[in-house]
């Protein structure tokens, strides 16, 4: 949530910011709701006065012996104003709280310019891409061919967008997850946490996918959850409602869990195989650190993130999102793109963003230097990496010319000794 100083002092500035994400900010609107509560603050305040002042004259008067009747008759009345007055100053606070967690979050200063991902800007790329001497298959055609990966069963069990994998594909999934987290684990300084698969509504608004995602999500019918869209959710609110010392900060971790999106918004796109579907499997990393860290480890973890593409050596590219590309509550991202020779493209496989105190202020997640006042935090996180799309990407690009595909040399341990996934046993 953006700081609610800066929204009722600097609302044309916010404005501006806003406007390059290409949102519009309706800045009478906030305005008007503004004057409102100062109106109704004053008139709580008053009335609050008053009856404080009444009740004091009827202490005084008993103390004296003399008559409180005509002082007492009007407790009734001061009460009732004193309702109404809350009550306006709560209907206008909710109307502010509306407005405000709807608005996005201001982009950073040296996020690139630009309304869609054609206006992204490569920052580098790395890895060389592979030039097959035979006609490259994408990962369905090689899936299936390598008797793997199984649509029709998932389409039975459960509907599109779904995968049954098994024997080596299911492997080098596992096999990919343990790596990664090992990885990071060992390599990165990262904490491993199990978090539950469902979230709660307050969990879901402190990460900034409720209000405005809800069509996004998948609801447990008749319970107060819904399955998590990404490990972040329950990762980062963690922090909730908590105050660290500076010595606890940062914060590092790292979780493995399933994802479920109801990909509402996704219609029509990438229907064939693994790369957009309903429930899917990620490698997050997450990071609460201080204020002032926060740009620095905001290009620490993104390292971390590309450290697996490259034990993997698969082609990647970095890129810094546009103003208006960047999600809901980021500050500032970087996508990592795999290339992908099925398709010829390079595919997002992991967004590495800053939140800066966008979540944190939602969190009320805060860290309070000795004889300070507490500050919030910020948070960031990232895809170390989204493993579907990894799998994707090592089928591709490890594909033989017979439809085999050979293993990555880091993951080999990870696979029994076995350099191809024909000669698994």
């Amino acid at each position: 949530m953006i700081d609610p100083k800066l929204l009722r002092t600097e609302p044309e500035e916010v404005a501006r910011l806003l406007a390059r994400r290409g949102f519009v900010l309706d800045v009478d609107a906030l305005k008007a709701i503004e004057a409102r509560r100062k109106v109704a603050q004053k008139e709580t305040e008053d009335r609050q006065a008053s009856r404080n002042a009444r009740a004091k004259a009827i202490g005084r008067a008993k103390a004296q012996g003399e008559d409180v009747v005509a002082l007492m008759a009007g407790q009734e009345e001061d009460a009732q104003a004193l309702a109404a007055a809350q009550a306006e100053l709560a209907s206008v606070q909710a109307a502010w709280d509306d407005l405000a967690s709807a608005l996005p979050n201001v982009p950073a200063a040296d996020v690139p310019e630009g309304r869609s991902e054609d206006e992204n800007v490569e920052m580098r790329r790395c890895g060389e891409v592979p030039a097959f001497a035979f006609a490259a298959r994408d990962h369905v055609e090689l899936g299936e061919g390598l008797k793997g990966l199984d649509l029709a069963a998932a389409a039975k069990l459960a509907g599109s967008r779904f995968a049954v994998l098994r024997g080596g594909l299911a492997r080098l999934q596992r096999a990919l997850i343990q790596f990664m987290l090992d990885l990071h684990t060992q390599e990165h300084g990262y904490t491993e946490v199990y978090v539950p698969y469902m979230a709660n509504r307050e969990s879901l608004y402190g990460t900034g996918q409720l209000p405005k995602f809800a069509e996004d999500l998948f609801p447990i019918g008749g319970l107060p959850y819904f399955l998590i869209p990404t490990a972040e959710v329950p990762v980062t609110n963690l922090a909730r409602d908590m105050v660290f010392t500076q010595e606890a900060l940062p914060l590092r971790y790292v979780c493995h869990t399933p994802c479920f999106r109801s990909e509402a918004g996704a219609a029509g796109r990438d229907t064939r195989g693994l790369i957009r579907q309903h429930q899917f499997e990620k490698v997050e990393l997450v990071q609460i650190v201080a204020a002032e860290d926060s740009v620095r480890v905001h290009e620490e973890l993104t390292a971390h993130a590309e450290t697996v593409l490259k034990r993997l050596a698969l082609p990647y590219r970095v890129m810094a999102l546009c103003a208006g590309d960047m999600g809901f509550a980021a500050a500032k991202t970087y996508d990592l793109e795999v290339y992908l020779p099925g398709s010829g493209r390079y595919r997002e496989i992991s967004s590495c963003s800053n939140f800066r105190d966008f979540q944190a202020r939602r969190l009320n997640a805060r860290v309070r230097a000795a004889g300070q006042r507490p500050e919030l935090v910020h948070t960031l996180n990232g895809s170390g990496l989204a493993v579907g799309r990894t799998l994707v990407a090592v089928l591709e690009n490890y594909q033989q010319a017979d439809g085999d595909v050979r293993i990555p040399d880091v993951l080999i341990p990870y696979m029994g000794g076995a350099t191809s996934l024909r000669s698994l046993p």
